[in-house]
Protein backbone atom coordinates (compact mmCIF):
# COMPACT_ATOMS: atom_id res chain seq x y z
CA UNK A 1 0.00 0.00 0.00
CA UNK A 2 2.67 2.35 0.75
CA UNK A 3 4.75 1.54 -2.74
CA UNK A 4 1.76 2.03 -4.75
CA UNK A 5 0.65 5.37 -2.68
CA UNK A 6 4.30 6.91 -3.36
CA UNK A 7 3.55 5.80 -6.93
CA UNK A 8 0.43 7.87 -7.56
CA UNK A 9 2.10 10.87 -5.80
CA UNK A 10 5.81 10.78 -6.66
CA UNK A 11 5.50 13.16 -9.82
CA UNK A 12 3.58 15.75 -7.54
CA UNK A 13 6.38 15.66 -4.40
CA UNK A 14 8.83 15.71 -7.13
CA UNK A 15 7.56 18.98 -8.67
CA UNK A 16 7.14 20.92 -5.53
CA UNK A 17 10.75 19.45 -3.58
CA UNK A 18 11.85 20.60 -6.93
CA UNK A 19 10.75 24.13 -6.86
CA UNK A 20 11.59 24.50 -3.35
CA UNK A 21 15.66 23.18 -4.11
CA UNK A 22 15.65 25.97 -6.45
CA UNK A 23 14.02 28.57 -3.96
CA UNK A 24 16.44 27.50 -1.20
CA UNK A 25 19.32 27.61 -3.57
CA UNK A 26 18.84 31.22 -4.91
CA UNK A 27 18.13 32.12 -0.70
CA UNK A 28 21.05 30.43 0.42
CA UNK A 29 23.32 32.78 -2.90
CA UNK A 30 21.24 36.19 -1.75
CA UNK A 31 20.92 35.41 2.11
CA UNK A 32 24.82 36.03 3.53
CA UNK A 33 25.11 39.29 1.63
CA UNK A 34 21.64 41.09 2.52
CA UNK A 35 22.76 40.07 6.17
CA UNK A 36 25.84 41.38 5.65
CA UNK A 37 24.92 45.16 3.84
CA UNK A 38 22.81 45.44 7.16
CA UNK A 39 24.66 44.64 9.84
CA UNK A 40 27.27 46.81 7.94
CA UNK A 41 24.74 49.72 7.49
CA UNK A 42 23.36 49.19 11.21
CA UNK A 43 26.70 49.56 12.73
CA UNK A 44 27.62 52.51 10.19
CA UNK A 45 24.36 54.47 11.07
CA UNK A 46 24.88 53.94 14.94
CA UNK A 47 27.39 56.89 14.45
CA UNK A 48 25.83 59.23 12.74
CA UNK A 49 23.44 62.09 14.56
CA UNK A 50 20.52 60.91 13.13
CA UNK A 51 20.49 57.38 14.00
CA UNK A 52 19.44 54.83 11.72
CA UNK A 53 16.04 55.49 11.17
CA UNK A 54 16.86 56.88 7.75
CA UNK A 55 18.61 54.03 6.73
CA UNK A 56 16.59 51.42 8.13
CA UNK A 57 13.62 52.83 5.49
CA UNK A 58 16.19 53.07 2.59
CA UNK A 59 16.99 49.14 3.28
CA UNK A 60 13.55 47.90 3.51
CA UNK A 61 12.36 50.24 0.15
CA UNK A 62 15.20 48.89 -1.36
CA UNK A 63 14.82 44.76 -0.72
CA UNK A 64 11.16 45.51 -0.67
CA UNK A 65 9.93 43.28 -3.95
CA UNK A 66 12.23 40.94 -2.72
CA UNK A 67 10.49 40.59 0.79
CA UNK A 68 7.01 40.50 -0.69
CA UNK A 69 8.00 37.80 -2.99
CA UNK A 70 9.09 35.26 -0.51
CA UNK A 71 6.42 36.04 1.89
CA UNK A 72 3.98 35.37 -1.09
CA UNK A 73 5.56 32.00 -1.83
CA UNK A 74 5.27 30.82 1.88
CA UNK A 75 1.46 32.10 1.53
CA UNK A 76 0.69 30.56 -0.93
CA UNK A 77 2.47 27.38 -0.71
CA UNK A 78 -0.09 25.97 1.99
CA UNK A 79 -3.02 26.82 -0.34
CA UNK A 80 -1.59 25.12 -3.00
CA UNK A 81 -1.10 22.03 -0.93
CA UNK A 82 -4.75 21.65 -0.52
CA UNK A 83 -5.98 22.54 -3.99
CA UNK A 84 -3.40 19.78 -5.75
CA UNK A 85 -2.08 17.04 -2.92
CA UNK A 86 -5.26 17.45 -0.59
CA UNK A 87 -8.50 17.42 -2.69
CA UNK A 88 -7.57 15.17 -5.37
CA UNK A 89 -5.95 12.30 -2.94
CA UNK A 90 -9.09 10.62 -2.42
CA UNK A 91 -11.66 12.55 -4.95
CA UNK A 92 -10.24 10.47 -8.21
CA UNK A 93 -10.06 7.06 -6.70
CA UNK A 94 -13.74 8.03 -5.83
CA UNK A 95 -14.38 9.08 -9.45
CA UNK A 96 -12.47 6.39 -11.30
CA UNK A 97 -13.60 3.80 -8.58
CA UNK A 98 -10.37 2.25 -7.79
CA UNK A 99 -10.98 2.28 -4.44
CA UNK A 100 -12.85 -0.83 -4.64
CA UNK A 101 -10.11 -2.67 -6.28
CA UNK A 102 -7.94 -1.65 -3.44
CA UNK A 103 -10.06 -2.90 -0.73
CA UNK A 104 -11.00 -6.30 -2.05
CA UNK A 105 -6.96 -6.75 -2.33
CA UNK A 106 -7.16 -7.83 1.50
CA UNK A 107 -6.65 -3.85 2.23
CA UNK A 108 -8.67 -2.33 4.75
CA UNK A 109 -10.78 0.91 4.58
CA UNK A 110 -8.35 1.85 8.04
CA UNK A 111 -5.16 1.18 6.39
CA UNK A 112 -5.81 2.45 2.63
CA UNK A 113 -6.83 6.41 4.14
CA UNK A 114 -4.17 5.98 6.80
CA UNK A 115 -1.49 5.43 4.41
CA UNK A 116 -2.63 7.94 2.11
CA UNK A 117 -3.20 10.68 4.53
CA UNK A 118 0.10 9.91 6.79
CA UNK A 119 2.67 9.61 3.66
CA UNK A 120 1.17 12.82 1.94
CA UNK A 121 0.34 14.50 5.28
CA UNK A 122 3.79 14.17 6.28
CA UNK A 123 5.29 15.22 3.04
CA UNK A 124 3.10 18.59 2.70
CA UNK A 125 3.84 19.50 6.43
CA UNK A 126 7.66 18.89 5.68
CA UNK A 127 7.29 21.31 2.59
CA UNK A 128 5.85 23.72 4.23
CA UNK A 129 8.42 24.26 6.96
CA UNK A 130 10.99 23.73 4.88
CA UNK A 131 9.98 26.35 2.58
CA UNK A 132 9.34 28.63 5.68
CA UNK A 133 12.41 27.99 7.76
CA UNK A 134 14.33 28.71 4.89
CA UNK A 135 12.34 32.05 3.86
CA UNK A 136 13.01 32.95 7.60
CA UNK A 137 16.17 32.41 7.75
CA UNK A 138 16.68 34.81 4.69
CA UNK A 139 14.14 37.27 5.33
CA UNK A 140 15.41 38.22 8.99
CA UNK A 141 17.13 41.80 8.30
CA UNK A 142 14.13 42.78 6.06
CA UNK A 143 11.73 41.73 8.62
CA UNK A 144 13.88 44.02 11.28
CA UNK A 145 13.49 46.98 9.05
CA UNK A 146 9.95 46.63 8.01
CA UNK A 147 9.18 46.19 11.77
CA UNK A 148 10.21 49.70 11.55
CA UNK A 149 9.14 51.21 9.04
CA UNK A 150 6.45 53.39 8.11
CA UNK A 151 3.28 51.68 7.51
CA UNK A 152 5.25 49.06 9.14
CA UNK A 153 5.22 45.45 9.20
CA UNK A 154 4.83 43.73 12.48
CA UNK A 155 5.84 40.30 13.29
CA UNK A 156 2.38 39.57 15.09
CA UNK A 157 1.04 41.09 11.92
CA UNK A 158 -1.09 38.98 8.88
CA UNK A 159 1.54 39.23 6.32
CA UNK A 160 4.69 38.39 8.03
CA UNK A 161 3.11 36.24 10.61
CA UNK A 162 1.37 34.06 8.67
CA UNK A 163 4.70 33.04 6.36
CA UNK A 164 7.22 32.78 8.84
CA UNK A 165 7.95 30.44 12.03
CA UNK A 166 7.03 27.45 12.14
CA UNK A 167 2.87 27.94 11.62
CA UNK A 168 2.72 27.39 8.02
CA UNK A 169 3.42 23.90 9.14
CA UNK A 170 0.14 23.97 10.94
CA UNK A 171 -1.95 25.78 7.44
CA UNK A 172 -0.05 22.90 5.43
CA UNK A 173 -1.57 20.40 7.45
CA UNK A 174 -5.02 21.94 7.95
CA UNK A 175 -5.29 22.84 4.37
CA UNK A 176 -4.00 18.95 3.39
CA UNK A 177 -6.59 17.73 5.81
CA UNK A 178 -9.38 20.41 4.57
CA UNK A 179 -8.71 19.25 0.84
CA UNK A 180 -9.36 15.46 2.23
CA UNK A 181 -11.88 16.13 3.95
CA UNK A 182 -13.97 17.80 0.99
CA UNK A 183 -13.00 15.53 -1.61
CA UNK A 184 -14.52 12.92 0.27
CA UNK A 185 -17.72 14.72 0.49
CA UNK A 186 -18.52 16.15 -2.46
CA UNK A 187 -16.82 13.36 -4.43
CA UNK A 188 -15.65 15.52 -7.44
CA UNK A 189 -12.14 17.00 -7.98
CA UNK A 190 -12.77 20.33 -9.45
CA UNK A 191 -15.89 21.47 -6.78
CA UNK A 192 -13.91 19.64 -4.04
CA UNK A 193 -10.91 22.16 -5.27
CA UNK A 194 -12.92 25.23 -5.11
CA UNK A 195 -14.56 24.62 -1.87
CA UNK A 196 -11.29 23.70 -0.54
CA UNK A 197 -9.73 26.88 -1.98
CA UNK A 198 -12.56 29.25 -0.87
CA UNK A 199 -13.24 27.36 2.75
CA UNK A 200 -8.87 28.07 3.25
CA UNK A 201 -8.80 31.48 2.41
CA UNK A 202 -11.89 31.99 4.78
CA UNK A 203 -9.89 30.64 7.68
CA UNK A 204 -6.96 32.04 7.46
CA UNK A 205 -8.53 35.62 7.18
CA UNK A 206 -10.95 34.98 10.40
CA UNK A 207 -7.66 34.13 12.42
CA UNK A 208 -5.94 37.48 12.21
CA UNK A 209 -9.03 39.41 12.41
CA UNK A 210 -10.99 37.36 15.06
CA UNK A 211 -8.49 34.59 16.87
CA UNK A 212 -5.25 35.54 16.61
CA UNK A 213 -5.35 38.89 18.63
CA UNK A 214 -7.35 37.24 21.66
CA UNK A 215 -4.64 34.02 22.28
CA UNK A 216 -3.32 36.34 25.10
CA UNK A 217 -4.36 39.84 26.94
CA UNK A 218 -3.36 42.25 24.65
CA UNK A 219 -1.35 45.54 26.59
CA UNK A 220 -2.62 48.56 26.72
CA UNK A 221 -1.13 52.02 27.54
CA UNK A 222 -1.47 55.72 27.52
CA UNK A 223 1.66 57.74 25.86
CA UNK A 224 1.41 61.87 25.95
CA UNK A 225 0.55 63.43 22.97
CA UNK A 226 4.02 64.26 21.44
CA UNK A 227 4.83 66.10 17.53
CA UNK A 228 6.89 62.39 16.85
CA UNK A 229 3.79 60.73 16.92
CA UNK A 230 1.33 62.80 14.85
CA UNK A 231 0.80 61.91 11.38
CA UNK A 232 -1.36 64.41 10.77
CA UNK A 233 -2.99 67.89 12.57
CA UNK A 234 -5.16 70.09 11.12
CA UNK A 235 -8.15 72.45 11.34
CA UNK A 236 -11.02 71.60 9.55
CA UNK A 237 -12.40 75.26 9.66
CA UNK A 238 -11.04 78.41 10.78
CA UNK A 239 -12.00 78.56 14.71
CA UNK A 240 -13.26 75.02 14.55
CA UNK A 241 -12.03 72.02 16.31
CA UNK A 242 -8.51 70.67 16.30
CA UNK A 243 -8.48 67.34 14.02
CA UNK A 244 -5.92 64.87 15.13
CA UNK A 245 -4.19 61.28 13.72
CA UNK A 246 -1.48 59.69 15.16
CA UNK A 247 1.03 57.04 14.39
CA UNK A 248 0.36 53.50 15.26
CA UNK A 249 3.88 52.61 16.62
CA UNK A 250 4.50 52.10 19.89
CA UNK A 251 7.51 53.93 20.91
CA UNK A 252 9.32 51.51 22.87
CA UNK A 253 8.73 48.65 20.70
CA UNK A 254 8.55 49.85 16.86
CA UNK A 255 7.70 46.18 16.05
CA UNK A 256 4.80 45.63 18.05
CA UNK A 257 1.28 44.54 16.33
CA UNK A 258 -1.21 47.69 17.43
CA UNK A 259 -4.63 46.92 17.00
CA UNK A 260 -6.00 50.02 18.31
CA UNK A 261 -4.79 53.57 18.38
CA UNK A 262 -7.13 56.28 19.64
CA UNK A 263 -7.27 59.54 21.44
CA UNK A 264 -9.19 59.85 24.87
CA UNK A 265 -9.74 62.53 27.11
CA UNK A 266 -8.91 63.07 31.09
CA UNK A 267 -12.01 60.80 31.56
CA UNK A 268 -10.57 57.78 29.24
CA UNK A 269 -13.06 58.32 26.62
CA UNK A 270 -12.57 58.26 23.40
CA UNK A 271 -12.03 61.19 20.81
CA UNK A 272 -14.29 60.36 18.05
CA UNK A 273 -12.41 60.93 14.65
CA UNK A 274 -9.49 62.47 16.28
CA UNK A 275 -11.26 65.37 16.62
CA UNK A 276 -10.72 67.84 19.65
CA UNK A 277 -12.92 70.30 20.89
CA UNK A 278 -10.08 72.94 21.54
CA UNK A 279 -10.33 76.89 21.13
CA UNK A 280 -8.46 77.10 17.83
CA UNK A 281 -9.67 80.72 17.32
CA UNK A 282 -6.98 81.62 20.00
CA UNK A 283 -4.78 79.97 22.82
CA UNK A 284 -1.95 77.78 22.22
CA UNK A 285 -3.42 75.99 19.80
CA UNK A 286 -4.21 79.03 17.67
CA UNK A 287 -2.83 79.06 14.59
CA UNK A 288 0.23 81.45 14.22
CA UNK A 289 1.49 83.32 11.03
CA UNK A 290 4.63 82.34 9.15
CA UNK A 291 7.71 83.25 11.45
CA UNK A 292 5.99 84.02 14.50
CA UNK A 293 6.11 80.73 16.19
CA UNK A 294 7.29 80.34 19.72
CA UNK A 295 11.16 79.06 20.06
CA UNK A 296 11.09 75.99 21.56
CA UNK A 297 12.68 75.71 25.37
CA UNK A 298 15.76 73.44 25.76
CA UNK A 299 15.41 69.63 24.67
CA UNK A 300 11.71 70.50 22.79
CA UNK A 301 11.40 69.75 19.60
CA UNK A 302 10.88 72.40 17.27
CA UNK A 303 7.23 71.61 16.12
CA UNK A 304 5.58 75.03 15.43
CA UNK A 305 2.59 73.37 17.57
CA UNK A 306 4.69 72.20 20.24
CA UNK A 307 2.30 74.76 22.74
CA UNK A 308 -0.97 73.09 21.71
CA UNK A 309 0.50 69.44 22.51
CA UNK A 310 1.52 70.67 26.01
CA UNK A 311 -2.06 72.09 26.41
CA UNK A 312 -3.38 69.32 25.46
CA UNK A 313 -1.44 67.51 27.96
CA UNK A 314 -2.92 69.37 30.49
CA UNK A 315 -6.36 68.63 29.84
CA UNK A 316 -5.59 65.38 30.23
CA UNK A 317 -5.24 64.29 26.05
CA UNK A 318 -3.92 61.02 25.78
CA UNK A 319 -3.07 58.40 22.77
CA UNK A 320 -4.81 55.07 23.85
CA UNK A 321 -2.64 51.92 22.17
CA UNK A 322 -3.81 48.24 22.67
CA UNK A 323 -1.33 45.91 21.32
CA UNK A 324 0.86 42.45 21.38
CA UNK A 325 4.49 43.05 21.71
CA UNK A 326 6.63 41.81 19.35
CA UNK A 327 8.44 39.62 22.19
CA UNK A 328 5.31 37.56 22.06
CA UNK A 329 6.34 36.37 18.10
CA UNK A 330 7.06 32.52 19.22
CA UNK A 331 4.38 32.20 21.50
CA UNK A 332 1.47 33.35 19.18
CA UNK A 333 3.85 30.64 16.62
CA UNK A 334 3.18 27.95 18.95
CA UNK A 335 -0.52 28.74 19.94
CA UNK A 336 -1.54 29.15 16.33
CA UNK A 337 0.39 26.13 15.08
CA UNK A 338 -1.36 24.03 17.78
CA UNK A 339 -5.10 25.02 16.52
CA UNK A 340 -4.67 24.24 13.37
CA UNK A 341 -2.94 20.76 13.59
CA UNK A 342 -5.88 20.09 16.33
CA UNK A 343 -8.10 21.12 13.28
CA UNK A 344 -6.20 19.09 11.22
CA UNK A 345 -6.79 15.82 13.33
CA UNK A 346 -10.09 16.54 14.07
CA UNK A 347 -10.51 16.62 10.27
CA UNK A 348 -8.74 13.49 9.87
CA UNK A 349 -10.93 11.78 12.73
CA UNK A 350 -13.97 12.89 10.50
CA UNK A 351 -12.52 11.12 6.99
CA UNK A 352 -11.77 7.84 8.90
CA UNK A 353 -15.28 7.48 10.55
CA UNK A 354 -17.00 8.73 7.11
CA UNK A 355 -15.05 6.27 5.30
CA UNK A 356 -16.59 3.62 7.80
CA UNK A 357 -19.96 4.86 8.01
CA UNK A 358 -20.91 6.37 4.59
CA UNK A 359 -18.36 5.52 1.97
CA UNK A 360 -18.65 3.14 -0.12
Amino acid sequence: MIWLTWRQFRAAAAMMFAALAALAAVLALTGPGLSDDYASGIAACTTESGGCSNYVQRFFHDNQASFLAVTAIVLLLPALIGLFWGAPLITRELEAGTHRLVWNQSITRTRWLTVKLALTGLAAMTAAGLGSLAVTWWAGPIDKAAAGNSPGFPRLGPLVFDARGIVPIGYAAFAFALGVTIGMLVRRTLPAMAITLVVFVAVQIAMPLLARPHLLPPTRSAIQLTDSKIDLIGIRHPGGPLNLSLEKQVPSDTGAWVLSSRIVDASGKTVAGGIIPVSTSSGPCAPRPAGQEPEPRPGQSGHPMLPCLVELGRLGYRQQLTYHASSRFWTFQWYETAIYTALSLGLSGFCFWWLRRRLS
